[in-house]
């Protein structure tokens, strides 16, 4: 039986205070733990984030104490170069093909070659990267991509007269290539000046191309991949006895690079980590999609139409896209180019690039393959 509401009110009154009362000193106290937690938890964050930075600026020290950099005996690859020096072109019967060429769709070479090039992903071929260069503009040709229409902070250089243009660190001054058709004066990403830390001589809004050299006789897997000069790198397994065994075709199989051409722009939302394990590949970015087969030589400038390079022949992989690449993704390029167990300072800058390599010189073997429908 119900008591008479009268006398129930004050009761339930004096109950609903009281629980009210705890219910406030509990919401205070979690409160209070909430706000306890968040202040300890930004210290947390604070420190963590101070002692990171601080252990990040301290790699380079570490690695100057490291054992695993005490001796330069610990290197295997130091000086496996194998020494093939540049020949004039006219002395040679038979040149082998010169690399960077056109890698336009549908150019064919004029140099006709029993070679092909290697068309699988390089690691099934087991080889792995042996280094990391770039040299500035581009050395090969992609018409409507990086070509003599392209533009940067100081121009471009002009098509050659000869080229049918047909579809079947150090401040010193180097030969430069063509450009990307990124380059906006009025944006900033293209001029807003970039702090570079690692790198040398870089400069936002200019193009540059990128090369992975490959080899199946690297170091690969170990402390000792990455090298310069790359020489070292392509041959530190290779002696010059079983290198004269090898056929043109195993050597084209056996040893390659990865080309890219990149416009620098100071924009993290082009920010890519890891540039030091090849070509970046990437669909949706439309990255290393529309790829240039072809054999061809080494390059850089002590090459011309004149003098060709004896390194011949390897199979090129090119990616005729250019793309925009953050000033901060090539400056942590360069860190992790210091940590590598031989000193790569050598390659820390851009190189200067290969003037156009003619039709003639160019092998006809040419092939294509779009991995983005």
């Amino acid at each position: 039986m119900c008591p008479p509401a009268s006398e129930s009110k004050p009761q339930d009154n004096t109950k609903l205070k009281a629980l009210l009362g705890l219910l406030s000193l509990a919401t205070i106290a979690l409160l209070a733990s909430t706000i306890a937690l968040a202040v300890n938890g930004n210290k947390s964050t604070t420190t963590s984030s101070e002692a990171a930075a601080a252990t990040g600026s301290d790699f380079s020290s570490s690695k100057a104490s490291s054992n695993f950099f005490a001796s330069d005996d610990a290197n295997a690859c130091a000086g496996a170069k194998l020494a093939f020096d540049n020949q004039l072109c006219a002395d040679l019967e038979v040149p082998g093909p010169q690399a960077g060429g056109n890698v336009t769709k549908g150019y064919v070479g004029s140099l006709a070659v029993d070679v092909v090039p290697n068309t699988k992903p390089y690691y099934q071929s087991s080889m792995c990267p042996v280094n990391v260069h770039w040299h500035l503009g581009s050395e090969h040709y992609s018409y409507g991509e990086y070509d003599e229409n392209g533009d940067g902070p100081h121009g471009n250089i002009p098509r050659p007269d000869w080229a049918a243009r047909y579809l079947a660190e150090s401040g010193e001054e180097v030969p430069d290539g063509f450009r990307c058709h990124h380059y906006d004066s009025s944006d900033p990403k293209f001029t807003t000046p970039y702090d570079w830390k690692h790198c040398k001589g870089m400069e936002v809004g200019e193009t540059y191309e990128v090369h992975w050299p490959h080899s199946a006789a690297g170091a690969c897997g170990t402390v000792n991949q990455y090298q310069t000069p790359f020489y070292d790198g392509v041959f530190c397994n290779l002696d010059m006895d079983t290198f004269s065994t090898l056929a043109a075709q195993d050597i084209a199989n056996a040893v390659g690079v990865h080309g890219q051409v990149f416009t620098i722009v100071n924009d993290e939302s082009y920010f890519y980590p890891d540039m030091m394990r090849g070509m970046i590949i990437d669909e949706d970015m439309g990255m290393g999609q529309d790829i240039a087969y072809y054999t061809g030589s080494t390059t850089g400038e002590t090459r011309s139409n004149e003098m060709c390079s004896m390194y011949t022949p390897i199979t090129w992989q090119v990616d005729r896209k250019c793309h925009m690449i953050s000033a901060s993704s090539f400056d942590k390029l360069c860190y992790d180019m210091k940590m590598q167990r031989d000193d790569m300072s050598d390659d820390l800058h851009a190189h200067g690039s290969r003037e156009l390599v003619k039709d003639d010189l160019v092998a006809n073997n040419q092939a294509r393959k779009t991995l983005r429908a």
